[in-house]
């Protein structure tokens, strides 16, 4: 019998997250940064939290509009550390302006979806799980893609946080074989 990922739980925002976005190959480059830069959000918190402040997140982060924010300066920081609507962690936002700034140095050279994708060939690594703690929290692939983000000028994305990104945007397929998610992602 078909059986979502158990990890969501009943929450319909979580639900709807798994169900929705989750482990879908997201190829857009803006959307890409965002979803690096929420996961590093997340770091020590749970994600249900961060997803339920994601829009204030948007809102405060000008719609992650990369080419925005790499524009930001102090005035901002101190204005996002205000904002009750976030996790509010200095590190955190200032890894915000200084990520979209390594964004678009990227962007420039060729996409930073290529970037990206071309550790992967292209297409998601199908991983065929049955049980939830089969699931690697990091991996040889995500520590490589850690150094050469960080290489590049990124904060906030260590191995642990970068595997959970591969996931979200279907870098890889960790929907477990027995959600009816994990079929429907594969094809896409």
């Amino acid at each position: 019998m078909a059986q979502r990922c158990e990890w969501c739980g009943q929450d319909p925002l979580y639900v709807a997250y798994h169900d929705e976005e989750w482990g879908v190959p997201e190829r857009d480059s803006r959307a890409l940064y965002e979803k690096l830069v929420v996961d590093g959000f997340q770091a020590g918190l749970s994600w249900i939290t961060i997803l339920r402040k994601r829009p204030a997140f948007r809102a405060a982060f000008a719609g992650f509009d990369p080419n925005h924010l790499a524009q930001w300066g102090e005035a901002d920081v101190a204005r996002c550390l205000a904002d009750p609507g976030i996790v509010r962690h200095r590190g955190k936002i200032e890894a915000t302006i200084t990520n979209a700034r390594a964004w678009q140095k990227i962007e420039a050279q060729g996409g930073f979806d290529r970037f990206l994708w071309d550790r992967v060939g292209g297409a998601p690594i199908q991983n065929r799980f049955s049980h939830r703690a089969e699931v690697p929290t990091e991996t040889d692939l995500s520590r490589r893609i850690s150094r050469d983000l960080k290489a590049a000028g990124f904060k906030f994305c260590g191995p642990t946080i970068v595997y959970a990104f591969m996931e979200a945007v279907g870098m890889v397929n960790d929907h477990m074989v027995t959600c009816p998610a994990h079929d429907r992602v594969a094809v896409l």
